[in-house]
C-alpha cells in the first residue's frame, strides 16, 4: 500500500458518496462535481489500496468486502474533521449533564451508536440516558415531559402538530435481494415486477403500516411469505433467496450472519424514503446539556 498522504479529503468524500449513493453518475450529483471526477478518485483509492473497492454492475456499482471496511474508515475520518469543525471545542468540554433520549429500536442499532461515539468525545461530560421505547411512547413521553428529546421515524407520525421537530435524515427506501434472484438481471424494477415474487416483510418500527402506504398507492399488494420482528433473520431469509423485501439504506447491511450477499437495486416507481428525525416539547426549557446535544444530532447529520 502507498504512503497515507497519497490519500485526499476530496477522494474520500467522492468515495463515500459513491457508496451512499450506488452509482457514480448520482454521487457526482451529491457532491457538486462531474461524473468523471468521482470516476477518477475512486480509481485513484482503488490503485493506492492496491484492492477493488467497487463491483460494477449493469445498474450502478455495489461495495466490495474490501470497499465496505474502508467505507468504515473513510466515514470515522471525515466524521472526526467534521467535528472538529463544527463543534466549540472549548466551551463544550465544560458543558456537563444529562440528557434523557428516547429511541426505538432501529433507530438505537442502527443510527445512534456511531454518532454517540463522536458526541461524547466532543462532550465529554454529558451523560446520555437512553431509553428504548416504540413511536407512541416516545411521543407520549416527550408530552408529558419524562423524555428531554425523541428519535423516531416522522414519517410514520400522526401527531407532528404537537411537537417541535427536525429530520435528520432521509433514508431511500430500495429493494433488497440476492444475486440470484430473478428480479437481479432486470434493467427495470417496478413495484408490479416486485408483486410478483415472495416478499419478506419487516415488521419493526410499524414497518407493516409504512410498507402498506406506499403498495396501496399503487393499488398493489406484496406477496408477503414471512413476517418477521428480527432484522438479521430478514437478511437471511433475503441472501439465501426465500424472498426480496424494500428497506431503507439506513438499516442495509451487504451481508447476512452466515456470509452471503445481499444486493440493493433502486426502483424505477417512487417510494418515499424514510424520514428519521429528533421531537421535543415546544413548551419546553432544554437544558444546556440537552440543546447541546439536539445540535450535535442536527449539525453532524447535516455534514
Amino acid at each position: 500500500m502507498a504512503k497515507g498522504n497519497d490519500i485526499s479529503l476530496r477522494q474520500l468524500r467522492y468515495f463515500v458518496a459513491a457508496a451512499d449513493a450506488g452509482q457514480f453518475s448520482q454521487a457526482a450529483l451529491r457532491v457538486h462535481v462531474s461524473q468523471s471526477a468521482v470516476t477518477a478518485a475512486v480509481l485513484q483509492l482503488e490503485e493506492v489500496l492496491g484492492a477493488s473497492l467497487f463491483d460494477r454492475l449493469p445498474y450502478g456499482v455495489a461495495l466490495t468486502a474490501e470497499g465496505h471496511k474502508f467505507e468504515q474508515y473513510a466515514r470515522h475520518i471525515l466524521e472526526t474533521l467534521q467535528d472538529a469543525l463544527s463543534e466549540p471545542l472549548f466551551h463544550s468540554r465544560t458543558v456537563s449533564g444529562s440528557v434523557r433520549v428516547g429511541a426505538s429500536y432501529t433507530v438505537l442499532g442502527y443510527f445512534l451508536p456511531s454518532l454517540l461515539a463522536r458526541f461524547k468525545r466532543s462532550y465529554p461530560q454529558i451523560d446520555i440516558d437512553l431509553v428504548d421505547l416504540d413511536r407512541m411512547n416516545i411521543e407520549s413521553a416527550v408530552a408529558q415531559g419524562s423524555l428531554d428529546l425523541g428519535l423516531v421515524i416522522i414519517s410514520n407520525t400522526q401527531n407532528m402538530h404537537l411537537f417541535e421537530h427536525q429530520v435528520l435524515i432521509r433514508s431511500p427506501r430500495r429493494l433488497w435481494l440476492s444475486s440470484q434472484h430473478p428480479l437481479a438481471g432486470s434493467a427495470t424494477i417496478r413495484l408490479e415486477d416486485v408483486a410478483e415474487h415472495a416478499y419478506i416483510l419487516a415488521t419493526v418500527d410499524e414497518g407493516e403500516v409504512s410498507t402498506a402506504r406506499y403498495w396501496q398507492k399503487k393499488g398493489l399488494s406484496p406477496q408477503v411469505a414471512f413476517r418477521t420482528s428480527s432484522m438479521e433473520a430478514l437478511r437471511g431469509l433475503v441472501a439465501h433467496g426465500f424472498g426480496v423485501t424494500i428497506l431503507s439504506d439506513m438499516l442495509y447491511r451487504a451481508w447476512s450472519l452466515e456470509g452471503k450477499k445481499i444486493d440493493i437495486r433502486p426502483l424505477a416507481d417512487p417510494v418515499p424514503p424514510m424520514e428519521l428525525g429528533l421531537i421535543w416539547h415546544p413548551q419546553s426549557h432544554l437544558s444546556a446539556a440537552a440543546q447541546g446535544f439536539r445540535q450535535f444530532l442536527i449539525m453532524a447529520c447535516a455534514s
